[in-house]
């Protein structure tokens, strides 16, 4: 046994032995505990720590060797990747027109040609093939998938009184294998599949994926559909032309192109019928869309308004619709005729041309804020769309004052001028007052763009999906400016060009020339006929024009414009193309031969200029000539000979031109880089970029230089091309171009142009995902990126050189790089190698020498590629013409760059080596694929040199990880993560045994330093590689751990998977053993992390543990998902991969979070013998307690460590377990159950507690039993929940059970959503302990096999028990009954003899689950509860045992359950009888007698439970039906303690601690009067006689009555407070508990009867704790003296037949010290009137006797009075102190005064007093705080009587004043007053004069009258003295006081004189006389006795 392998091994820091030593010690001493250091002593040499990793098997060699037994099926699967795992789909590209936007021509141009291929070619794409997809993340239960009858149960009509359903065949003897293998199948049926679907996921997602990136798709920023809908004027007489534009006010910009649009009537258009053609429906659109990216507070709507040219300037003509109203239309009609005919005659003869009219902004924010969604925000990121589509508007209607465009200043209205204005906008400024308004009323309804709005027409007017109708007016989307630059690569070929003339300056140009127009037109050449109808057409008119006219501002030679005039570029442009402007003066007037139009000026500008499109601000000189010929190619700029120019060729013509184009780039280095490409591929020499000319000859250098460069451009231009520029660098790279008839080399240059463009991305764009990986270019490679040339759809990019027109069958398959590059297998001949040039000498000629044999060429391949298909390819590679030749796969290369690669290109590619290794991934798929690679087995996919690469690469960067991680942690976990996806994606593609050892390089280096940082990439690194989708094949789940051995006999099974198990040493499937992590290979990395972090002795790790345990966590979760494995012979060989993470959890116990701390806080408040926290303090579980010397696991981690433990015992085959077991020791068993009971404590269903339902509590409980299926055993967890504990408690608590869910979500939850998650973690609960359940069946099996392990049994009980003790469904508790009842039939002595704790345990949860509502618990409940009786029966002819622990558990259940029903126990008591009916065996026994007899009691004992229920709120009532009900188990000793500790229990909840602490004295008395029956030791007490000291009530436990049982037979006296410890620690808890209530005597009385016990046991250490207790006590005696108090007496009397048994019974009740009269009656008279109602309690107020017959009898009555206790003067002499004036009281008194005629209160000498003295049946203190009234007795005290009392105490308090130490003047002087002050009323000498004037003529008051004359005698000496006294203490300032006190006190003695000298004669006779007087006197006292 010692040399069995540990469950995990250790990383070898400190000598085994003493590590043994050690552990041992721990673990007492039992070897199999102990870790061993090495695996397996035997065999050393063979050993690898577990912090190394083992050498990987040679996977694809194992794979041929081993192969699959299996033909197929899901098994079958397991063993390899699926055929289809690699493909790659072209996945058609979705465009967003009907028709593809294409340019028209073109194609002679290479550029324009390869961008459209860009833009329309199809995405190449590999399908993730089994990855499971989001759902799988957290497939989350539906309702549906519960069990049915488990959790939703009605509440049961409690009117039935009918038995529960019998369980059928329950008293059949069938035999326990039959029983068994019942419980089994019906345990296995309807459950989860999927234990994880229950179980919250952790932080991360289950899987470590690349999320998949987004399609490269056209950029919109938000979008807003504006509709025109209508515009008015007061006065209708013209068509008005509107145009409409974003402007951004902060950053001077126009963010949008005109939306053109008019409004006018169709009568109005026709005005301009001559000048307008048919106008094409595009032209007609009247809503548009516009996109705004950046929202923000200075976006502006501008609406300009322009009409037809009129005479007049601007103020003149707007003139008429500032003047006339539309109300007056009818009074001004003609005036309005007359205008409207004007207007005719100016559109008939000026139609073409406008003039600027109007123009008014809308500010868009206020519009939103005005629709009531949004607030003011000064925030720029202005969430505008999101906040028009709240529910607040769809539609927004604007009605606007419309501003003339008229300045004061002059005619301006240049785009400076409108953004000053609308900054005036904002703040009302005097400039916009000073404008004349124009009345008008425009409608425009802006509301959020709709995601597919029909009718659309894009900007180029292509008609976007859907488009059901052509004819339909469309909505025109307008094209965005945005305000600052937007880094989206194109996907779309669009090509616009915007002229934007700004302004002329005519001023010194000679002539007439003032109402300026410019015409502009898009020439193609120079002749008039080759303007191009390229420009776009406004509104009302056709789609496209040769030529736009700028609007008119009339009389102003330097006119401002503000016209945009949009033109559709030709795709290709020649150097011919220009755009012309041509000037003309405008004749508004009609004059006699003056034409229409007059040019006054040309000017122009060239498209092209060095090749490239020319664009920006141009300030233009204008000739007053039309320009020569051939004009067109040069630029106005040039002076041309014999050319007249305005102001002498200055430039006077402003104008801007602006380019969207996705095929000019408009930036120079990009330009010229893509022209040397083009030049390369069309073999055009030279080339001419810019000013340059390249030859040939330096077209090397040149193409060099021009990569470099492309480092300097623009960031924009470069992410707009990124896609195009990306292809290119790879066709350089895997084609490298011939120069001059050399290849050259461009590998390197492109790898360094790619880093730096990566990085330049990566710094200055956001959007990378979790992984870091830039969005950009992640989509590039996932969508983009493929081979040149690979697609044989793909057209072929262009004739020869580069592109080559070589096709897919030649080109492609050329398999090998050329053959010199395999010469020697030397690095340095690679032809990539940057520094060798490609000379004639160069190997490559070699090679050329080599290709004239045909044959020869095959001796150059290397000799892995033997297939016949490879040779062919390699012939026709050779054969086909010579550009095949230079062709490179690009994953080698790119390989290659990146491991010779050095510096800042390194650091570089380092940087984002994501990028790099993505991008070979993908050319390795694309090659594997397009050369039919995929069939060729993986060792003969790559040569040789390849793999070196890329092993050279993965060890640098695990080194770079090493090296840097200190000092660039955010880099460090980038390439750690970059790398993991990297090997996770070669697994697919290369040989898999190689990219183990790559993770074994990895794993090397990585453990070269221990530190935590490294550990968690590590995890990181191992999360990434696992989350492989075939990791379950690459962990080879068939195979066999050793070669076969012998088979093992005693395992035997059905599964196909366990007819294996024999084959191989059990021990090693279930450790980390070598040969387990060589096979196994990831999951043995992952469960050696594991086990390495959770080491307690791992420096540093604490903080990994929860990531170390969410790796496995999130594996587990995401195979219980994954349909593949959903057999369930699959799951187990899945399951078979992680059986060490049995051992790693059973190591971690200790330091595991203690889930069941909860239970014990639960339970602790009950306090009852038979709890579980009492139960599990058997050993295993004390061990459970010291060992956690480390620090614990949070909840949360331990939590999910737990649940994969479950998954593994869920999954795994249970002959393997049961095998396993087996071979365990019992302390590895016993360990392996406290795991066990932790996870049910962990498991344990806690939710609908801390649900936060509005509902009442009576509701809540409901729900509670309805969703759970059983009563919650955690009372205490429902009281806290429902804040019963006070807030903080309340507080820690949830946080501490629900923390792993996070709390602030509750808030937001749904009630439904609330419900939902309570049902799956009810499910949860439920499925976890049946996981447990199954795994105690397979342990009991275990004990049952090999007959030496039956001391484990308890152990199984007591998990069995604990999870009946936690809240549990119903659908669990009938499997656990069933398992529990088959427990007791085959062990039936182990819960009679042995384990008799668990069996008083068991009887209470049985009888718990009794009392359920719901019915098949009970069911089954009463069922176990039955068979144990009878069990119990047959063992030995009597159930005492069951009987007597019965009567307790039930005893205990009424008397601590809060929410147990009394009608479900009496319908399981039904059934337990109707058995005992039925039971055709026992029939003829005492046994059904027997049973009847308990029943019947425990009936009886439920009656009084009814009523202790509805008393519940009555504390008083409450403990008196408890006190009944002990009293009824006088003759039951072990019941009556149960009861006196429920009581105890109740008395501490109400803080009456003396209560308690007697009852725990009368606990002691019961428990001594036993002991001493049955063992007599001298040290112990003798029974009750010696408690008396304490209490003299205590005799009442004497065992003196005949039916006392003998403490001997079975069943009696078995509690364990029954022993001498049990008396020790009652009389300790009695000791704590007079403590508490301040009675230190009685502790001291209390240690008296300890000492001994102690003394004998010789426990010096318990004795000086007791002394050290007496000596506080002592010492609290001392300091307390005098300011002591224990309680305060009333009695109360009860009248009223509402009483009930109540009626005319009186109490005296203790209350609280400083309790006042009208508390107690308060509380009283509320809590009777709770129970009888408002109006029917009345307290009557006084204490007079009470007469029923005057009473209400529908009222109760409640009488109370203050009472003090009473003592004999006899008694006085015993009772010094003030605890022997409050302790043992048994007599109470309380005075009343009366008058003979029925006052309360009289004159002197008629004033009688009434003395009521009650003795109570019991002394206080007792164990209950009321007592009855047995004994009361009236003295009555005559007038005198009376005075003789008053004067008595009069005197006693002069006497005290004047004694006080240390002296009180005050006090002495308030009584002195009291005493002689002449103002006292009724005082002193009143009471003097009244009594003593006169002897009475009544011998029988002689007495009297004397003893009230020696009082005055002793009171007028107690004067002097105090007077005396005062005299003394007095200062200067009150000797007048002490005069005016000695004044009145000698008046008062003057007048006292006589009366006190006066003797009565008659009573100095002789002495025999006076006897018989005596006796006459004191028989004449009026005393009425009243028992």
């Amino acid at each position: 046994m010692a040399e069995r392998r540990a469950f995990a091994q250790k990383i070898s820091r400190t000598v085994a032995a003493e590590v043994r030593k050690q552990i041992a010690g721990q673990y007492g001493g039992s070897p199999q505990l102990l870790k061993n250091l090495t695996v397996g002593a035997s065999t050393a040499s063979n050993t690898v720590p577990l912090t190394e990793a083992v050498e990987p098997v040679d996977f694809e060699e194992y794979l041929i060797t081993h192969p699959p037994i299996i033909e197929s099926g899901p098994l079958r699967d397991l063993v390899e990747f699926p055929p289809d795992d690699i493909e790659v789909l072209h996945v058609p590209r979705e465009c967003r027109t009907l028709g593809q936007a294409v340019p028209e021509e073109g194609d002679n141009d290479p550029h324009v040609r390869d961008c459209a291929r860009s833009y329309t070619e199809d995405w190449a794409v590999e399908p993730a093939g089994y990855v499971l997809q989001d759902d799988l993340k957290r497939r989350s239960m539906s309702m549906d998938d519960t069990p049915r009858g488990s959790w939703a149960c009605s509440i049961f009509d409690l009117k039935n009184s009918v038995p529960d359903a019998l369980l059928p065949r329950l008293l059949d003897r069938a035999p326990n294998e039959e029983i068994d293998r019942q419980n089994e199948d019906s345990r296995k049926a309807q459950r989860h599949r999927e234990l994880f679907a229950l179980h919250p996921a952790l932080d991360e997602e289950p899987i470590e994926r690349h999320c998949v990136p987004e399609v490269p798709k056209e950029h919109f920023g938000q979008r807003l559909l504006v509709k025109c809908l209508s515009l008015k004027f007061e006065i209708e007489i013209e068509p008005i032309f509107a145009s409409l534009a974003l402007y951004d006010v902060k950053e001077k910009k126009k963010i949008s192109e005109n939306f053109f649009f008019d409004l006018n009537s169709e009568q109005t258009k026709s005005m301009l019928r001559p000048h307008i053609q048919s106008a094409a429906i595009s032209t007609l659109a009247r809503s548009a869309i516009f996109s705004i990216t950046y929202p923000s507070q200075d976006v502006f709507l501008v609406i300009k308004l322009e009409k037809v040219l009129q005479q007049g300037d601007i103020g003149e003509c707007a003139e008429p619709y500032m003047v006339f109203k539309e109300s007056d239309a009818a009074k001004n009609k003609e005036k309005l005729e007359k205008l409207r005919a004007q207007s005719e005659q100016f559109c008939q003869r000026l139609g073409r041309y406008r003039m600027p009219f109007a123009w008014t902004a809308i500010h868009l924010m206020n519009i939103v804020n005005s629709a009531g969604s949004l607030e003011r925000d000064t925030e720029l990121e202005m969430p505008l769309p999101g906040a028009l589509t709240g529910p607040s508007v769809t539609a927004i209607w604007v009605t606007f004052c419309l501003f003339p465009c008229v300045l004061q200043e002059g005619d301006r209205l240049s785009d400076e001028d409108l953004y000053k204005f609308l900054a005036d906008m904002r703040r009302p400024s005097s400039v916009l007052r000073r404008l004349r308004p124009i009345t008008a009323q425009l409608k425009i309804d802006i509301s959020p763009a709709p995601e597919n709005p029909h009718y659309c027409l894009t900007p180029e007017l292509l008609q976007v999906k859907p488009y059901p109708d052509s004819r339909v007016r469309p909505t025109r989307e307008i094209l965005e400016f945005p305000a600052k630059d937007i880094y989206v690569p194109n996907t779309t070929y669009r090509n616009l060009l915007y002229i934007y003339p700004q302004s002329l300056n005519f001023a010194n140009r000679q002539g007439s020339a003032r109402n300026i127009t410019v015409k502009v037109q898009f020439m193609n050449g120079e002749d008039p006929s080759n303007a191009m109808p390229v420009i776009f057409g406004k509104s009302s008119c056709s789609e496209y024009a040769k030529e736009a006219y700028t609007a008119v501002v009339y009389h102003n030679r330097s006119p401002d414009f503000h016209d945009e005039i949009k033109i559709k570029l030709p795709a290709s442009l020649t150097d011919h193309h220009h755009i012309l402007f041509t000037f003309y003066h405008v004749s508004c007037q009609q004059k006699q031969n003056t034409p229409l139009e007059t040019p006054v000026g040309y000017t122009w500008i060239p498209m092209l200029q060095n090749g490239r499109l020319r664009t920006g601000h141009f300030c233009l000189p204008v000739s007053l000539e039309k320009p020569p010929q051939s004009y067109s190619v040069l630029s106005p700029d040039v002076p041309l000979p014999g050319m007249k120019w305005v102001d002498n060729h200055r430039g006077v013509f402003n104008v801007e031109v602006v380019a969207v184009s996705t095929i000019h780039t408009q930036d120079q280095y990009l330009d010229k880089f893509f022209a040397l490409v083009h030049a390369l591929d069309e073999h055009m020499f030279p080339v001419r970029i810019g000013d340059m000319r390249i030859m040939e000859n330096n077209l090397e250098a040149e193409l060099k230089s021009s990569i470099a460069a492309l480092s300097n451009s623009q960031l924009e231009p470069i992410v707009r091309f990124l896609h195009l520029l990306l292809d290119k660098l790879v066709l350089l790279v895997v084609r490298p171009p011939v120069i001059a008839g050399q290849i050259v080399n461009l590998g390197q240059a492109s790898f360094e142009v790619m880093a730096s463009i990566v990085n330049r991305l990566h710094k200055y764009l956001d959007g990378q995902d979790q992984h870091g990986r830039n969005s950009l270019l992640s989509s590039y490679i996932h969508y983009v990126f493929r081979l040149p040339n690979m697609d044989p759809n793909s057209p072929s990019p262009g004739p020869g050189g580069l592109g080559g027109s070589v096709h897919y069958a030649t080109m492609a398959r050329s398999a090998v790089r050329p053959a010199s590059l395999n010469l020697n297998r030397s690095r340095s001949l690679s032809n990539s190698n940057p520094d060798i040039s490609g000379t004639p000498t160069s190997p490559d000629d070699e090679v050329r020498s080599i290709i004239g044999s045909k044959v020869s060429a095959f001796c150059w391949r290397r000799q892995t590629v033997p297939s016949f298909d490879d040779q062919v390819t390699h012939l026709q590679q050779t054969l086909s013409n010579h550009d095949s030749r230079r062709k490179n796969l690009f994953h080698e290369e790119l390989a290659l760059q990146w491991v010779v690669s050095s510096g800042s290109v390194r650091e570089g590619a380092l940087q984002q080596a994501w990028f790099f290794f993505e991008l070979m991934v993908k050319s390795i798929i694309h090659h594997l694929y397009f050369t039919d690679r995929l069939e060729s087995p993986r060792k003969n996919r790559f040569p040789e040199r390849f793999m070196d690469d890329i092993t050279a690469l993965v060890s640098t960067i695990a080194g770079d990880i090493v090296s840097r991680f200190q000092k660039d942690l955010e880099l460090v976990e980038r390439l750690n993560t970059s790398l993991a996806f990297f090997l996770n994606d070669l697994l697919c593609v290369m040989d898999r045994g190689f990219v183990f050892c790559l993770i074994k390089t990895y794993w090397k280096q990585l453990y070269a330093l221990q530190n935590p940082t490294l550990e968690s990439l590590r995890l990181d690194f191992l999360r990434i590689v696992c989350s492989h989708e075939h990791y379950v094949t690459l962990n080879l789940p068939c195979s066999l751990l050793t070669p076969p051995a012998s088979p093992s006999p005693s395992v035997s099974s059905s599964s196909g998977f366990s007819s294996h198990v024999q084959d191989q040493k059990i021990a090693n499937m279930f450790e980390l053993s070598v040969p387990f992590r060589e096979q196994h290979y990831l999951a043995g990395l992952v469960l050696s992390e594991l086990a390495v972090i959770l080491d307690p002795e791992a420096e540093g790790m604490f903080g990994l543990h929860k990531k170390a345990i969410s790796v496995v966590h999130n594996l587990l979760s995401s195979h219980d998902s994954d349909p593949r494995y959903a057999d369930s012979e699959v799951k187990a060989r899945v399951a078979m991969l992680y059986l060490p993470l049995i051992g790693i959890v059973m190591e971690t116990l200790p330091q595991l979070y203690d889930f069941t701390v909860e239970d014990h806080e639960a339970e602790g408040n009950s306090m009852i013998s038979q709890t579980v926290a009492m139960a599990i303090a058997g050993t295993s579980v004390i061990l459970f307690q010291t060992t956690r010397q480390h620090g614990s696991f949070s909840a949360e981690s331990s939590r999910s460590l737990l649940i994969c433990l479950l998954w593994v015992l869920k999954n795994a085959d249970d002959m393997v377990l049961q095998k396993w077991f087996t071979d365990l020791s019992v302390s590895q068993l016993n360990r392996l159950l406290d795991m066990l009971y932790l996870c049910v404590s962990c498991f344990e269903y806690k939710r609908m507690n801390s649900l936060t339902f509005k509902k009442s509590k009576d509701m809540k409980a409901k729900l509670e039993e309805a969703i759970l299926g059983s009563i919650g055993a955690r009372q205490e967890m429902v009281r806290r929940s429902r804040g019963q504990l006070g807030g903080q408690e309340n507080l820690r608590w949830r946080k501490d059970m629900t923390h792993w869910r996070q709390n602030s979500e509750k808030m937001d939850k749904t009630r439904a959503e609330l419900e939902h998650e309570a049902l799956i973690d009810g499910n949860l609960a439920t499925e976890a302990n049946l996981i447990i359940l199954d795994t105690l069946e397979i342990i009991v099996q275990t004990v049952s096999v090999t007959e030496s392990k039956e001391s484990i049994l308890g152990g199984v009980l007591k998990v069995l028990l604990h999870s009946m003790a936690c809240n549990q469904s119903a659908l669990y508790l009938q499997h656990c009954f069933a398992t529990q009842r088959a427990l007791v039939s085959k062990f039936p002595e182990l819960l009679f003899e042995e384990e008799t704790e668990q069996c008083a345990d068991l009887c209470l949860r049985l009888l718990r689950s009794c009392s359920s509502s719901i019915g098949t618990i009970r069911s089954h409940a009463s069922a176990s509860l039955y068979l144990l009786m009878r069990q119990n029966f047959e063992i030995g002819n009597n159930f005492a045992r069951v009987k007597m622990q019965v009567t307790m558990s039930l005893s205990s259940l009424v008397g601590t359950s809060q929410n147990f029903n009394e009608e479900f126990l009496r319908r399981s008591l039904k059934t337990i009888l109707t058995y005992a009916e039925e039971d055709l065996e026992l029939r003829e026994t005492t046994f059904p007698d027997q049973v009847q007899d308990l029943v019947f009691n425990l009936h009886m004992i439920l009656s009084d439970t009814v009523k202790m229920k509805e008393h519940q709120e009555d504390p008083e009532m409450l403990i008196d039906l408890m006190y009944r009900i002990a009293k009824g188990y006088q003759t039951s000793p072990d019941l009556r303690l149960t009861w006196l500790q429920n009581m105890a229990g109740k008395h501490s909840e109400r803080n009456n601690h003396a209560e308690a602490a007697q009852c725990l004295v009368h606990s002691a008395a019961l428990v001594a009067e036993y002991l001493s029956m049955l063992e007599d030791r001298k040290y112990l007490p003798v029974g009750c006689v010696t408690f008396q000291n304490i209490s003299s009530n205590v005799l009442e436990e004497s065992a003196v009555s005949d039916d006392v049982v003998s403490p001997d037979e079975e069943g009696i006296c078995s509690g364990k407070y029954f022993t001498e410890v049990g008396l020790v620690g009652l009389l300790e808890q009695a000791a704590s508990s007079f403590s508490m209530a301040g009675m230190y005597e009685a502790v001291n009385e209390v240690y008296k009867i300890l000492i001994p016990v102690h003394e004998a046991s010789r426990d010096a250490k318990k004795l000086a704790t007791i002394h050290g207790k007496l000596q506080e006590a002592f010492g609290k005696i001392v300091h307390q003296d005098g300011k002591r108090m224990f309680g305060t007496y009333f009695r109360v009397g009860f009248y009223g037949s509402k009483f009930g048994d109540l009626d005319e019974q009186e109490f005296v009740y203790k209350e609280p010290a400083i309790t006042k009269l009208a508390e107690i009656s308060h509380r009283l008279e509320v809590n009777k009137s709770q129970e009888f109602g408002e109006d029917q309690v009345e307290v009557i107020k006084d204490s007079n006797p009470v007469d029923k017959c005057k009473l209400d009898p529908n009222k109760a009555f409640i009488q109370i009075t203050y009472v003090e206790p009473y003592f004999d003067t006899y008694e006085m002499k015993d009772r010094i102190t003030y605890f022997d004036k409050n302790y043992n009281l048994r007599r109470f008194v309380y005075c009343t005064p009366f008058t003979l005629d029925g006052r309360a209160h009289g004159d002197l000498h008629e004033q009688f007093k009434r003395k009521t003295i009650l003795t109570t049946s019991h002394a206080f203190p007792y164990i209950k705080t009321r007592i009855n009234i047995i004994n009361k007795e009236e003295i009555i005290s005559m007038p005198i009587e009376v005075a003789i009392e008053d004067m008595q105490k009069k005197t006693q308090e002069l006497a005290f004043a004047t004694h006080q130490d240390p002296a009180d003047a005050k006090m002495l002087q308030m009584v002195l007053q009291g005493s002689v002050g002449t103002t006292v009323n009724q005082g002193p000498l009143e009471v003097a004069q009244v009594f003593l004037s006169e002897i009475p003529s009544d011998p029988k008051l002689y007495r009297h009258h004397n003893k009230l004359r020696l009082c005055f005698k002793d009171f007028t000496k107690r004067c002097e003295d105090a007077l005396r006294k005062n005299k003394s203490l007095i200062g200067p300032d009150q000797k007048e006081y002490q005069r005016e006190l000695e004044r009145n006190y000698h008046r008062l003695k003057e007048a006292l004189q006589p009366l006190i000298n006066r003797k009565i004669p008659q009573l100095y006779k002789p002495i025999l006389q006076v006897n018989s007087h005596r006796d006459s006197f004191s028989r004449m006292s009026l005393r009425k006795l009243d028992i």
